[in-house]
């Protein structure tokens, strides 16, 4: 084991890959990079049709921290099939594990097979959720288990900087409007020197990209809703958190590419049709299982926001996000972004 690294804190990583070929090999150096927490790694590639599971293949091969930390029975890299179950001894998960999935099981089917995995490992104590196209300071990790150390861990999460604007916030957390649903991210767009960090129970979510959940926290929530396919899943998460405390860390940050495989807005684009499709379907969705009594204001506060898209000249993404928040099948092109075997689990009828 790596000298620093406390071997009472193991974290397990899950990372779930889509079209992250350009970002996924700095996550994981950054990662590998960590000067404290021991870490084992969960990529599950959700049926890429780039080189993304390559991309994990080629660094577990020449990576130091694979060769120096791996304890599994197959070394310190292993590659498993979904669809081959995920029974496994626990006691032997490797530095690093690239579990393969025939289809595209949507940001949060990708994180529960990850969980499934890492959850069976007693070593594991913390389970970080964290984006392709993120890139971690040596300290994150260590900040984290330093945290559960500490006291009572339910869900914690970071600051989340733009990559691309490293002057920039992109979430400090996350509150949702009473009214509307709308999630807003804190601080998004301030000055990283000038953000008052939130206190944590004063937010209702934190940011998918980088986010931890303890085991007491998976005892009580369970896994994340997999209806949702992308968007609102870590709200609907925390929303289940019953009486465990939700804490934001900001020192334990991370930089965030953002939207690099779905077009989520950023500091200088706005979200595409694509995204707005399933935010605003989403939206209905977790505002029906939560806060069903203002589900008629969610609704004409959103059909206000399309007008507004309108107003703005995107009618593409005006008309995607009128067809999700009306629960019709989405326009065309975006269909087409979802392969035939996935159709169903993304656009199909949503779970009870």
């Amino acid at each position: 084991m790596t000298e620093g690294r406390d071997p009472n804190i193991t974290i397990g990583v899950v990372i779930v890959a889509f079209h992250s070929q350009p970002v996924l090999e700095n996550c994981l150096v950054s990662l590998a990079a960590s000067n404290h927490a021991s870490l084992k790694i969960v990529v599950c590639d959700n049926a890429s049709p780039d080189a993304s599971a390559d991309v994990v293949r080629r660094w577990a091969a020449e990576s130091p921290f694979v060769a120096n930390t791996g304890t599994g029975k197959d070394g310190g890299f292993l590659e498993v099939s979904l669809e081959e179950g995920l029974t496994f001894d626990g006691r032997d998960l490797p530095a690093c594990t690239l579990l393969k999935s025939s289809t595209n099981l949507g940001f949060a089917g990708g994180v529960n097979a990850g969980l499934k995995l890492l959850r069976q490992d007693p070593e594991v104590s913390l389970f970080w959720v964290l984006n392709p196209d993120t890139e971690v300071p040596a300290e994150t990790a260590s900040i984290y288990a330093s945290k559960a150390v500490a006291g009572d861990v339910g869900l914690m999460g970071g600051r989340i900087i733009y990559r691309e604007a490293p002057n920039r916030v992109q979430s400090d957390g996350g509150r949702v409007g009473r009214w509307s649903g709308i999630c807003r991210n804190v601080n998004q767009g301030v000055d990283p020197g000038e953000a008052d960090p939130p206190a944590g129970d004063s937010l209702d979510f934190l940011m998918g990209a980088n986010i931890v959940a303890s085991r007491a926290f998976l005892d009580q929530a369970g896994l994340m809703q997999e209806d949702y396919f992308l968007y609102y899943e870590e709200v609907d998460w925390a929303f289940r958190r019953g009486h465990l405390p939700l804490d934001f860390i900001p020192e334990a940050y991370v930089y965030h590419h953002g939207g690099t495989a779905i077009g989520t807005g950023n500091t200088n684009r706005r979200a595409s049709p694509f995204a707005n499709y399933f935010n605003y379907r989403n939206r209905m969705w977790f505002v029906a299982r939560f806060k069903a009594g203002v589900l008629p204001f969610a609704y004409a506060i959103s059909m206000a926001k399309v007008l507004k898209l309108i107003l703005q000249g995107g009618l593409d993404e005006a008309w995607a996000a009128f067809c999700g928040l009306n629960q019709l099948p989405p326009p065309p092109d975006i269909a087409a972004k979802i392969s035939p075997d996935a159709a169903e689990r993304a656009f199909g009828r949503k779970s009870k």
